[in-house]
């Protein structure tokens, strides 16, 4: 059976879309430019050598996840950190997933384990470089990104382990605010050490199959990072 040419179109375009949303996000993410800067529709198209449709489509979405705005007569802008309002209110949706999917990890079985102890490992080695390069001018940029890249992949091996698809795309649906939150705040050693030890927390908890206790852990975890998040974007 063949799809109809314009069914056909259609799946390009939107395969063409997605690609250009992937390319800017991530130059969004690793900060590449400025909070407030000029996002140029036709710029961007000669860049990544595109028409301006998908430029424009993928736009659209991103200004949906809040890393964009959009300025009547103006066109976008890169739409600068959160603030701590905004802060609160994303700590408040993530402590709802967050600690359903934390609960739901234990019926995932030892692969889940398996996958949230690999996890986890790969956060403790990202923990450590911070502290091996942390000095009074902070952390390296790039060390900075692999480990909240690590700290990421912890949490999202919770809801993969939950098999709950919709807590999934909630969660994926709020990971661009995340990522920008976390590489927003360069933290230090203290920092780190102690989400490492609120994750293995967690990941105990999900070992025991204690459902009650990894959620209490989770938002324990949760309310540590949310007093140390608000406590750095006041600075």
């Amino acid at each position: 059976m063949s799809l109809p040419l314009g069914r056909v179109v259609e799946i390009e375009r939107r395969g063409l879309r997605d690609r250009v949303y992937d390319l800017i996000l991530e130059m969004l993410l690793r900060g590449e430019v400025e909070p407030g800067a000029r996002l140029s529709i036709d710029s961007m198209a000669r860049m990544l050598d595109v028409s301006p449709t998908p430029v424009r489509e993928a736009m659209v979405q991103l200004e949906r996840t809040g890393l964009v705005t959009r300025e009547a007569l103006r066109g976008y802008r890169v739409a600068p950190p959160l603030g701590p309002d905004e802060l609160e209110q994303l700590f408040d949706a993530r402590v709802v997933i967050e600690s359903a999917a934390a609960g739901g990890a234990v019926k995932g079985g030892s692969d889940a384990v398996r996958s949230l102890r690999e996890a986890h490992a790969g956060h403790v080695v990202a923990a450590d470089e911070v502290v091996a390069t942390h000095t009074d001018a902070g952390v390296p940029l790039e060390v900075t990104k692999a480990y909240f890249a690590a700290d990421g992949e912890f949490h999202r091996q919770l809801f993969v382990a939950a098999g709950n698809h919709y807590l999934l795309e909630m969660h994926d649906g709020l990971g661009a605010l995340t990522h920008r939150m976390r590489q927003a705040l360069l933290t230090g050693p203290d920092d780190v050490r102690e989400a490492v030890a609120e994750h293995e927390a967690i990941l105990h908890a999900v070992e025991a199959g204690d459902a009650d206790a990894a959620v209490a852990r989770m938002r324990e975890h949760l309310a540590q990072v949310r007093q140390r998040s608000l406590r750095d974007s006041t600075h």
